[in-house]
């Protein structure tokens, strides 16, 4: 008996998808302005009506249910890519500047020893030293917290002061990133 409402349901979902799909990838489209992200986040919203099915044929408008989840899906894709824009256009946010005859060896040293860094200490030195962020704009740009970003920083630059070889100051090693160019945060 179970077997006959399931496949009822099924087929009357069905019939919905195949009515409605379009629509839906359409209204995903205007609302992100991005044609290939449409046919996911209008998929995805079908997805998500067929797990809720038993609710969604029992609502008086469910093709209004199904936009409502659409916008939804819609409104979280453009803040998550706003978010990261933010976080892109933080970190680019600082001027490049140019060293004249910057110690080249000294700059070769510098990357690879970074380049040896586990990423989030790498990011967390990078732009707190060599684009002079302060902790809470690394945090943001990183979306981590400010202890976290105090505590790899201070990991990474020893690491890095225990690559390099030097028994300097976390201000040295500030000296050795002005020094390349401020080339040092990018891999090449």
């Amino acid at each position: 008996m179970g077997t006959v409402v399931d496949d009822a349901a099924s087929v009357e979902f069905h019939a919905f998808f195949e009515r409605h799909y379009a629509e839906l990838s359409r209204l995903a489209h205007l609302l992100t302005g991005e044609p290939d992200a449409a046919d996911d986040l209008a998929a995805d919203a079908l997805l998500a009506l067929w797990h809720r099915w038993d609710r969604v044929r029992a609502a008086d408008h469910p093709v209004a249910y199904a936009r409502g989840v659409v916008a939804n899906l819609a409104r979280t894709r453009i803040r998550t890519a706003v978010r990261e824009r933010r976080r892109v256009a933080l970190f680019w946010s600082q001027r490049e500047e140019r060293t004249e005859n910057p110690d080249v060896a000294g700059v070769v040293d510098v990357q690879e020893a970074l380049r040896r860094l586990p990423f989030r200490k790498r990011a967390c030195v990078v732009l707190r030293h060599a684009f002079d962020l302060s902790e809470k704009d690394t945090a943001l740009a990183l979306g981590v917290s400010v202890g976290t970003v105090k505590s790899q920083t201070s990991k990474g630059v020893a690491e890095l002061q225990r690559l390099l070889g030097m028994q300097a100051a976390p201000g040295q090693v500030h000296a050795a990133f002005a020094r390349s160019g401020g080339a040092v945060g990018r891999d090449r």
